[in-house]
């Protein structure tokens, strides 16, 4: 934590290693110093793409100097069309580059998620709902339980019998 010299404002700076050249280091400024360096170092890395998006569309891709109108849907289309253009290139690039495959990324996002059937579901949440209701005053619980069950009376057998020996008491 350092403060500037003109106007005394405290700073933080955070020393970022790379990791494939070590001699490298990245020096991130932060103003807001309550947050933590994980959090800077998190925004600073998003901030980037979005900086290397806009270099890529303004020297790669020609945005604002390939087409030259006054027409202001023109020009929406134009930034369209470079935008598009970008993100399938970006698309490619990653499909080339990445081992992962979008099934194994999914996978890998789900392997935490146990399968449920969706009648066992409904009745776990539907048990959550009234032992929350429990915790209202008697009133509020009694008014609450007697409109959930006029409305599975007034749902489909199927409903009807998935919900037919919950606990209603508390």
């Amino acid at each position: 934590m350092v403060y500037t010299k003109k106007h005394h404002i405290p700073v933080k700076i955070i020393f970022v290693r790379n990791r494939n050249k070590r001699s490298e280091c990245l020096y991130i400024l932060s103003t807001d110093i309550e947050l933590s360096d994980a959090e800077i170092i998190r925004i600073y890395g998003n901030r980037w793409s979005i900086e290397v998006f806009f270099k890529a569309s303004k020297s790669l891709f020609q945005l604002g100097k390939e087409v030259q109108s006054r027409s202001y849907n023109a020009n929406i289309c134009h930034t369209t069309i470079v935008f598009t253009r970008y993100i399938l290139l970006e698309w490619i690039r990653r499909n080339e580059n990445s081992p992962k495959t979008y099934g194994t990324l999914f996978f890998n996002m789900c392997e935490d998620i146990q399968d449920m059937e969706l009648p066992d579901t409904l009745r776990s949440l539907m048990k959550l709902f009234i032992e929350i209701a429990n915790g209202f005053s008697a009133e509020n619980t009694k008014t609450i339980k007697s409109k959930l069950k006029n409305w599975i009376t007034s749902q489909t057998r199927f409903v009807q019998a998935l919900f037919a020996n919950l606990c209603w008491e508390s």
